[in-house]
């Protein structure tokens, strides 16, 4: 009878719910005082002194962003989204989905919870960054994941790789591409102007945010594993920047790398 208390008091331990109002809480906009922020890194310095103000000069140098008010500075309007990668319990496994999986370790002076969660950030004009955090609880992890996102902030190719459109509009993917995690793959497809993401729920944030928004998909394997499929997502995503093109493709399929050029 004690053992069954003990397992029936650690199920209640893990499956304790997180604060509704701070899960469905939307994250507050704040404003960057450029001023007050000392940089640490050489990069930091030439963009506090105006030397660089451009998000590609910083990515084609290849040092990788170290500081997140950089992209605070460089894209100041940058939105941000939490994805479903947990759950809580529920009848037959069938809990609401939570950006909150909640972890517990068992040790002698009893149970240590920690949440983790995976933020996106994007312009959702061909600029987009995904993080990971975790921590012994949900604020400390929420904002670990959004400065990591930041920090691995990337520029994306769009086009019209669509032969029912043919538009040369960067709305959609100019070329087909795979990506993999796991036993999750997914392949994602140019389709047509107003076809939409055609696309699993927490995939079609990360393609929103990136600026893409017609787009076909097609995925197999172990896909209830959330994790995984995202990952497979991003993979997909950075082979269509890795992918080499010909010159004349640029026009065909009204490829651009990175955001819209601005018109005169």
């Amino acid at each position: 009878m004690k053992k069954k208390e003990i397992k029936e008091e650690a199920e209640e331990e893990i499956t304790k719910p997180v604060d509704e109002k701070e899960i469905e809480e939307k994250i507050e906009k704040k404003s960057f005082d450029k001023s007050s922020w000392s940089p640490k890194t050489g990069v930091g310095n030439m963009i506090k002194s105006g030397e660089i103000t451009d998000i590609d000069q910083v990515i084609d140098i290849g040092s990788g962003i170290r500081e997140p008010e950089i992209v605070d500075i460089l894209i100041p309007n940058l939105e941000t989204d939490l994805l479903l990668i947990g759950q809580s319990k529920g009848k037959f496994g069938g809990g609401q989905r939570r950006v909150f999986k909640q972890t517990q370790k068992k040790t002698q002076e009893g149970n240590k919870p920690k949440f983790a969660t995976i933020a996106v950030v994007g312009n959702m004009d061909g600029y987009f960054g995904i993080g990971y955090g975790k921590s012994k609880e949900t604020v400390p992890a929420r904002e670990k994941a959004i400065r990591n996102a930041k920090l691995n902030i990337m520029k994306i190719r769009r086009g019209c790789g669509s032969w029912e459109c043919g538009c040369k509009e960067s709305h959609s993917i100019p070329f087909k591409v795979e990506g993999k995690c796991g036993s999750a793959r997914i392949k994602l497809m140019p389709a047509p102007k107003g076809t939409g993401l055609k696309v699993e729920k927490e995939c079609k944030k990360i393609l929103s945010l990136a600026g893409i928004n017609d787009v076909w998909s097609k995925t197999s394997g172990q896909t209830r594993t959330k994790i995984n499929l995202i990952s497979a997502c991003i993979d997909a995503l950075k082979q269509l920047t890795s992918t080499k093109i010909k010159p004349s493709h640029v026009a065909e399929f009204g490829i651009v790398e990175g955001k819209l050029e601005k018109k005169k």
